[in-house]
């Protein structure tokens, strides 16, 4: 286990593990920055909608990986949707991400 693995957990395990139970990939970008370029079957809710659309996100009864350009919005993606029981994870940036998928 290296130092990062031990600071911040294998996030390519945890990534893995969401992936096995159906995860939902969900892009907290705006409209504009997900028409740019997203990973494939993605799911697109902006940050600054997401506290509106808790029940629409309940209903997936899915796992959720967060990304966003950089890490920083998803990052508080994962964790409004954590504090509202919905079992979440920060994937990070979106380009990123995709290369873990």
């Amino acid at each position: 286990m290296g130092l990062f693995d031990f600071l911040f957990g294998n996030k390519t395990k945890k990534i893995d593990d969401f992936k096995s139970r159906g995860a939902i990939i969900l892009d907290v970008r705006t409209k504009g920055e997900y028409q740019g370029g997203a990973i494939p079957d993605s799911k697109n809710i902006p940050l600054q909608q997401l506290s509106v659309r808790l029940a629409e996100i309940k209903k997936w009864n899915k796992p959720v990986i967060t990304c966003c350009a950089s890490g920083m919005r998803s990052g508080s993606a994962a964790t409004i949707l954590r504090s509202n029981g919905v079992e979440a994870m920060n994937g990070g940036g979106w380009f990123n991400l995709s290369q873990k998928l």
